[in-house]
């Protein structure tokens, strides 16, 4: 088993900066508007991140709660986001989500995307 399916999926967190952002971007959304980050395959490194807003939870979904927000990741993704942190950033090259994880032996220079 490779240490990507080992990690539990509950120590997925989100930074309080993160919840701040994604409670102003669902603002002018309807009621029940989530965010969903899911990794896919394709970028310079092999996966990438993605973030979408989404209304609907599906079955299989983790649903992260804070501070009044939720964040919806799918099974799949939540074995490479094992361990991962949720954050944004604001700095001089822009502002961003940014996932930090333990699981990528490598990403490219802006971060959205990486190799396990």
């Amino acid at each position: 088993m490779s240490a990507i399916a080992e990690a539990p999926p509950a120590s997925i967190t989100i930074t309080a900066r993160a919840a701040k952002q994604v409670a102003r971007i669902i603002e002018g959304e309807p009621g029940g508007t989530m965010l969903r980050v899911a990794v896919q395959g394709g970028g310079c490194s092999g996966f990438q991140y993605s973030f979408t807003l989404d209304s609907a939870r599906t079955g299989d979904d983790l649903a992260l709660e804070r501070d009044g927000i939720t964040v919806l990741i799918d099974a799949v993704s939540v074995e490479y986001l094992a361990g991962s942190e949720i954050d944004y950033v604001d700095d001089l090259i822009g502002s961003s989500f940014k996932i930090n994880n333990p699981n990528a032996t490598s990403s490219c220079g802006c971060g959205t995307s990486f190799s396990v």
